[in-house]
């Protein structure tokens, strides 16, 4: 990979998908500790995706404006780590929804920012972007796996001051990301309107925001549905991790699988087996050899999904696009539709049950691969 900044930018991922993976599985029982019930858990589990809805957006324009995206970052991310000096000094439920609503909305500028300047490194490579992406999936492992040890056996408040060391990461390594030229080719060049006009980006970007929706349950219930069934920590955490590795074997293989299937194509299949996951999640936990095929899916439903959209948001989204497309993306799907995720999840456990809520996952899951499958496919390419 001559003249990429590999390691950077696999450190960067590194740092910041095992940020998720503290943050993921394990917060909400840190919430939980706190006393909170599921709907307000669900609250504050969707601020992670409700600044996504707009601030990717300002991010990305002043970076298009400007051309300075990694300044952008480092900057974004030392904001971040002093602002989780917050959580340390209250714990009250509008304290912590100010103190991550403020988190959030800086840390929102960081991926689609450093999605659209790996992939201007890459130039037209872009079938390598999976081998860097992997280091944030291995991260992610690491932590989720030795988070899952440790939380048995010390005091969940442990999970902060992990989190606070992982922000240190995720600072250093922005400070190393070298800027990347972005050619703009005005003949080349279409309206950000105009390409939002076109049938396969409006479907690709609403089987986004339903497919990211069905993922509420799982990223903000996951763990306690499977202490609540009677796994340990630390089995929840090798569950995710499974799910994770993958992840890793589909990033791996898929610069082979893109050459071969459309993207458009793996997309839809992956929307499929998202429906098929979250119900087993839901009505089979009890079960350890099904809750394994379910987290073996993890590979179509993430890994297969990420690497395809990511790729199809860079084909439409070009030259003065870029950033903006990735924005738009973020925004839209994990902003617009991770937050209704947390929400509805967090509304429905209480009430009707993990196994319900994870059967509406499956059910918009479907309805996502039922707007793909309509209009997701360009007349040509």
């Amino acid at each position: 990979m001559h003249a990429i900044p590999y390691w950077r930018l696999s450190g960067f991922y590194f740092f910041y998908f095992a940020f998720v993976g503290a943050m993921a599985p394990y917060w909400s029982l840190y919430l939980r500790s706190l006393e909170f019930n599921a709907f307000q858990i669900g609250v504050l589990m969707s601020l992670l995706h409700v600044m996504r809805i707009f601030a990717p957006n300002i991010w990305g324009h002043i970076a298009d404006r400007t051309g300075k995206r990694v300044a952008i970052v480092q900057v974004a991310a030392l904001v971040c780590l002093i602002s989780f000096i917050g959580v340390f000094i209250g714990s009250s439920f509008w304290w912590l929804f100010a103190v991550m609503s403020f988190i959030s909305f800086f840390w929102s500028a960081s991926l689609p920012l450093v999605e659209a300047t790996t992939l201007s490194h890459l130039k037209d490579r872009t079938d390598r972007y999976g081998k860097i992406r992997l280091w944030g999936s291995i991260g992610f492992i690491l932590v989720v796996v030795g988070l899952g040890a440790v939380l048995d056996h010390w005091p969940i408040r442990t999970l902060i001051w992990v989190i606070m060391g992982l922000l240190v990461g995720i600072v250093l390594f922005a400070r190393f990301i070298p800027e990347a030229e972005v050619a703009h080719l005005e003949t080349e060049h279409v309206s950000l309107k105009g390409v939002l006009k076109r049938p396969e980006v409006v479907a690709l970007l609403v089987a986004a925001m339903l497919m990211a929706a069905a993922h509420g349950p799982y990223y903000t219930f996951f763990t306690i549905h499977m202490v609540d069934a009677g796994y340990t920590k630390m089995a929840a955490g090798w569950l995710w991790a499974l799910g994770v590795v993958c992840e890793i074997g589909i990033f791996l293989i898929m610069p082979r699988v893109l050459k071969r299937v459309r993207a458009e194509t793996v997309i839809l299949i992956t929307l499929l087996a998202a429906a098929l996951r979250f119900v087993i999640i839901g009505w089979w936990v009890a079960s350890l050899p099904i809750l394994l095929f379910a987290q073996l899916l993890h590979a179509l439903t993430f890994g297969a999904y990420h690497a395809s959209a990511i790729g199809l948001v860079h084909r439409h989204f070009r030259g003065k696009n870029q950033a903006r497309g990735q924005a738009l993306y973020n925004s839209l799907a994990f902003g617009i539709g991770g937050s209704f995720g947390s929400l509805y999840s967090g509304a429905a456990w209480d009430s009707l049950g993990g196994a319900a809520t994870f059967t509406l996952a499956g059910g918009l899951a479907l309805l996502a691969a039922l707007v793909f499958a309509w209009r997701g496919r360009a007349a040509t390419v």
